[in-house]
């Protein structure tokens, strides 16, 4: 009797020790899964607060544009036959670096060539209706102006010098 009795001690402690082991085990695996979706949900947490950073930094620097100005876009759809802001900029864009194939280069830079390298414009943001600001280089100078553009009646696009700023050489 003393035999059988230590046989179901022996087995039961068997059985306990296997469930216990699949018990910590099991636990170790989820804990191991939670932690991986709650670094997941940290990571998509920073990384969607990362982008909102990023949305709002990319409003503070457009509220200058014309693309995100209403109050010129409107000014601009009822006092001439604009129906697109995105042509129409790209329109001002090209008819202000169409200059830039002048011999002496654009003559909106308001800087005379200097030996064989001409000054042309490089970029250009268009402000609202009526300003834009650009920069512009020889290769060796660089400088910026801001213009005014004005639509004629017929269609065509004039501009005027309002101010330039030529960094000096040794800044650049």
């Amino acid at each position: 009797m003393r035999k059988s009795l230590f046989l179901y001690l022996f087995i039961i402690a068997v059985l306990m020790n296997v469930f216990t082991y699949k018990y910590f085990s099991s636990k170790e695996k989820s804990e191991q899964k939670s932690e991986a979706s709650n670094s997941k949900n940290v990571t998509s947490t920073s990384l969607s607060d990362s982008i909102t950073s990023l949305n709002d930094k990319l409003y503070d620097v457009n509220v200058f544009s014309l693309e995100q100005n209403d109050r010129a876009q409107n000014y601009l759809f009822e006092s001439s036959k604009v129906d697109n802001i995105s042509i129409f900029s790209d329109k001002v864009t090209q008819a202000l670096l169409a200059f830039n194939d002048a011999p002496e280069g654009n003559k909106y830079t308001d800087q005379a060539k200097i030996g064989n390298q001409k000054f042309i414009i490089n970029k250009v943001k268009l402000l609202n209706h009526r300003w834009i600001i650009a920069n512009y280089s020889n290769g060796e100078l660089w400088g910026e102006v801001l213009l005014k553009y004005f639509i004629e009646e017929d269609g065509s696009i004039s501009f005027e010098i309002m101010n330039f700023y030529l960094y000096p050489a040794s800044l650049n």
